[in-house]
């Protein structure tokens, strides 16, 4: 045995080597070595005998649970090696006189097994008397052995010798008296051995009882086998794997170095592995075969999970409290749990070998059981839902409804994927098909925060089954909402512009469905059943649902040119909400703000909507409000919030498999590090980085144009920055295009104006660039007038006055020259767009021109 196992043992090996040299001396001596499997016993032995003197035989023998039922076995062990002798081999020892090989050979087979007829004397009167000459015979046979030397007798796994030889060994032990023999016996710590209890109340015993090895005998062992210094932490990780037990140290050890484990800086992922592996081949393999039982409960409470107890373990295998009892006795003996209560594994490790060691049919079978006795006995949903999930058996009607009240659970704590995993089985049990329907429109909303695209199926399946046009409204009302509307509008578009104008078309549709239905559609570019929804606004202003409406058209009115009546739609939306309680409804009245030039109000309401998403872990809703707060912050010139915001965006849409989203967030997050104005050589290293980015990208053609004109803006600002300016003119036309189809006539929602007159610039067409940068009212015509239809007197005329710009003016004037949009003239000069205006305003009267075309040349003419 190692030296390493062998440290702090001093003490036990003083007291055998006492009782080896007390046989010497010729004294008697009987040590019983007891404790758990694996703490070292039978190394003790071995480490004992090594130390004995030379002079003394050695009698060995190793006990098994399979030799139980052969009479003497063990017996027939110790003493193998002289009944093969006799009285003329070479081999006989000399020094004894006369051979005990002989007389073993006459003695001890009367009492094995296929002996001779008249071996022993027939009848119940002679057999205790056969037995006894046997045991008669036996002992003389030993004493013979000491007639010239002493006899060290040692027996490993005392308690599972066959029964009449521990019958033996208790004559042989209280007739030692005077005999030079020791008799060395390691037994289990178990106090219902009689056998132990006898040998250990005689006058010349000694029971010895090595405790586990202590934390720095583990690092020395391991020290020892690597041949270099150890990890504490290594050292830590071993001993509580172990728990000290010399043989699981031992392979563990040896597992260790054979998968060339650093001991100076470890693997510790892998190095639980390897122990999870040792353990399962170490002591659990000796649980189940020494105490099946034990191995069962442990089995029940590994599959009852970290908030179990050996108590519902036992219900749960089907033992008694006096079985059970018995078990948890075998269990703190191998110090795999806690003491408790309640008990519970010391490592999880422990826990993950119970289960790997476990048949998968027996563990499917365990769990079904533990649900139905978690759901008798009144446990949480969600422990019950967990043993159902790796159950077998589908169609169970008491699992509906346990699993819709997990899923529940789940949903309120923001733990999505749970809650999905759980509806999802209770479809599989689900037979009825208004319980299918009611099960698809909870998982929907569930899936609306973990995955957009699969809501959208569930609305659209949800829609295809429901005839009725109220009921339909019903079904899809819950999934209503600006996150489906742009993140999957192509799939979502449909059928609630569809359950909109069949509700529209009913007598006094409901506004609690029609005004959420009409909401949907208006985000999505769609004017279903608006009317109809006005009219419900306008009957019932207090309705809950109007918010969400107002939010819609508010950004409706902003994005058409509309300002007034997007501020006031705006203003109207956020005065029916606690700043507290904003969700993504206000979102439509942020955007609104901020594409008519309030964008402290409009960043104060998303700002507002991020917290609200953040504090109930709604996914879906905090992207969007997040891009939302980017754009914002963008465009008030705060870079390092709108890139940190994207980029957050970026990865809760991909958690919620939103790619719509996700394309848009890496596009907004391009334009901002684009815009920071990086040293040469970096923003070569970010434009590369970016070119890949945006390359990846590839929205539908049925996503939002919203998101798409913000994906070619995007483009075409990184096509600029490399230099490429005509294909960055066609992204930025290709945008205003895109956004003119749908209706979006206000440049402040994507200023690809600006960009293509910038474009238009590099390209040395001057012209074109003022033209297009001149900001028409909707529906105006853009193009320059000749000179002769203008109003007002000429530049430099006499009736024109002499003209002073202030210092203001003159900043407003220099910027729009550049062909920067008045909104960006606002960022640039930290002002409001109102504001803008009003100087612009105030230059076109003062220099008597109608427009931008005009004001370069009056501007020289000064």
């Amino acid at each position: 045995m190692p030296t390493g196992v062998l440290l702090h043992r001093e003490t036990e090996l003083a007291e055998l080597a006492r009782a080896v040299a007390g046989a010497g001396a010729g004294r008697s001596a009987v040590v019983l070595v007891r404790g758990p499997r694996g703490i070292g016993k039978s190394a003790l032995l071995r480490a004992a005998l090594a130390r004995m003197p030379g002079e003394a035989v050695v009698l060995r023998a190793r006990c098994h649970d399979n030799e139980r039922d052969f009479p003497y076995g063990v017996v027939r062990q110790l003493f193998d090696p002289f009944m093969r002798m006799t009285s003329t081999s070479a081999a006989a020892p000399q020094f004894l006189g006369e051979s005990p090989g002989e007389f073993l050979a006459e003695a001890l087979p009367a009492a094995l097994p296929g002996v001779a007829p008249g071996a022993l004397p027939a009848g119940p009167e002679s057999t205790g008397n056969g037995r006894e000459r046997v045991l008669n015979n036996l002992f003389h046979a030993a004493r013979s052995l000491t007639s010239r030397t002493p006899v060290v007798m040692a027996v490993d796994d005392l308690h599972l010798a066959d029964e009449e030889s521990r019958q033996w060994f208790s004559y042989l032990a209280r007739r030692l008296d005077g005999l030079p023999v020791a008799l060395l016996a390691s037994t289990a710590d178990e106090a219902a051995d009689p056998l132990a209890a006898e040998l250990a109340a005689l006058r010349h015993a000694r029971t010895l009882t090595p405790g586990p090895l202590c934390d720095s005998c583990v690092a020395e062992r391991i020290a020892e086998e690597f041949d270099a210094p150890v990890d504490p932490e290594l050292a830590a990780v071993c001993h509580n794997l172990s728990r000290g037990n010399p043989l699981v140290v031992e392979e563990l050890t040896a597992r260790l170095a054979a998968a060339r484990i650093s001991p100076g800086s470890p693997d510790l992922d892998k190095v639980l592995r390897i122990g999870a592996g040792t353990l399962a081949d170490t002591t659990l393999s000796w649980l189940r075969q020494s105490h099946p039982r034990a191995a069962e409960l442990l089995t029940g409470l590994a599959v009852l999970g970290a908030d179990a107890d050996l108590a519902t373990a036992a219900l749960l295998t089907g033992q008694g409290e006096l079985l059970a009892d018995e078990a948890r006795e075998a269990l703190h003996r191998t110090d795999l749990i806690e003491p408790g209560p309640p008990e519970t594994f010391r490592h999880e490790l422990v826990r993950t070998a119970v289960l790997a060691r476990t048949d998968p049919r027996v563990l499917v079978a365990l769990h079904e059981r533990a649900a139905a006795l978690l759901a008798r006995l009144g446990a949480p949903a969600a422990r019950t839902a967990e043993h159902l999930m790796s159950s077998g058996t589908t169609g169970l009607d008491w699992a509906v409804p346990v699993l819709r009240t997990a899923a529940r659970e789940a949903a309120a704590d923001g733990h999505w994927d749970d809650a999905a995993r759980y509806l999802q089985r209770a479809l599989a049990d689900a037979a009825d098909p208004e319980l299918v329907r009611s099960l698809t429109g909870q998982l929907g909303t569930v899936e609306l925060h973990r995955d957009v695209a699969a809501a959208a199926r569930c609305a659209a399946g949800l829609a295809a089954n429901a005839p009725d046009p109220a009921e339909r409204a019903r079904l899809l009302r819950p999934f209503a909402g600006p996150v489906l509307a742009l993140s999957a509008a192509g799939a979502a578009a449909v059928p609630f512009a569809e359950a909109a104008a069949a509700l529209a078309a009913t007598a006094a549709p409901p506004a609690e469905l029609l005004l959420p239905l009409a909401a949907q559609a208006v985000l999505t570019g769609r004017r279903t059943a608006l009317r109809p929804a006005l009219a419900a606004l306008r009957a019932d202003p207090a309705e809950p649902a109007a918010t969400g409406m107002l939010g819609a058209l508010a950004a409706l009115a902003a994005a058409g040119g509309q300002p007034r009546t997007a501020v006031r739609l705006a203003a109207r939306c956020v005065r029916r909400v606690s700043p507290a309680e904003a969700g993504t409804d206000v979102l439509g009245a942020a955007m609104a703000y901020a594409w008519t030039g309030r964008l402290d109000e409009a960043a104060a309401w998303a700002g507002r909507a991020v917290r609200s998403a953040q504090r109930w872990n709604h996914r879906g809703e905090l992207a969007l409000a997040l891009l939302a707060r980017c754009d914002i912050a963008h465009r008030q010139g705060r870079l390092d919030a709108a890139l940190a915001d994207a980029e957050q965006a970026a990865e809760l849409a991909r958690q919620i498999r939103a790619e719509d989203l996700a394309g848009a967030a890496r596009a907004l997050a391009v334009r901002a590090r684009l815009r920071r104005g990086l040293p040469v050589d970096a923003a070569r290293a970010e434009a590369a980085r970016a070119d890949a980015e945006l390359a990846a990208v590839e929205l539908p053609a049925e996503a939002h144009p919203l998101l798409r004109a913000v994906l070619l803006e995007a483009r075409g600002l990184l096509a600029a920055h490399r230099g490429d300016h005509q294909q960055a003119l066609r992204l930025f036309l290709e945008c205003g295009h895109q956004l003119a189809a749908r209706g979006v006539a206000n440049p402040a929602c994507v200023p690809w104006r600006t960009h293509a007159a910038q474009a238009y610039q590099a390209l040395g067409e001057h012209a074109a660039a003022r033209t297009i940068a001149a900001d028409p009212l909707p529906g105006g015509d853009a193009r320059p007038r000749p000179a002769e239809e203008r109003s007002g007197p000429a530049i430099g005329t006499r009736d024109a006055g002499p003209v002073r710009l202030t210092p203001s003016e003159r900043r407003v004037t220099e910027l729009v020259l550049q062909g920067l949009s008045n909104l960006e003239v606002a960022e640039r000069l930290c002002l409001s767009k109102r504001t803008v205006d009003t100087h612009l305003g105030r230059i076109y009267r003062k220099l008597a021109i109608k427009g931008r075309p005009e004001l370069g040349a009056a501007v020289k003419a000064l």
